[in-house]
């Protein structure tokens, strides 16, 4: 079952973001089980909005990402989760509904 995963990282800047992608070497390209991602700046921190294809692919992501983000000095995030009921794309492909 896919999910939705909000990351609220508290203090966080581009600069961390940056610093962790260029740490995960994935070549601008998603890692494997991630549907979408997107991140950005909100007051007080950085925000990164996921969708995994399920929560098992997440978690060996963050097996990986955990320690990178420690190395760069970044807190700990909020994390919020739910089940993805409908996923619609430009294409007008997605997931349930």
């Amino acid at each position: 079952m896919a999910i939705v995963v909000l990351q609220d990282f508290p203090g966080g800047t581009a600069a961390q973001y940056d610093q962790v992608s260029q740490m995960l070497n994935l070549g601008g390209k998603s890692p494997k089980g991630n549907l979408f991602h997107v991140a950005g700046p909100v007051e007080g921190g950085w925000r990164v909005v996921d969708v995994w294809e399920s929560p098992e692919a997440l978690s060996e992501f963050m097996g990986k990402l955990g320690p990178l983000a420690q190395q760069a000095g970044i807190a700990q995030p909020q994390v919020t989760t739910w089940p993805v009921h409908t996923m619609l794309t430009p294409q007008g492909y997605g997931l349930g509904g």
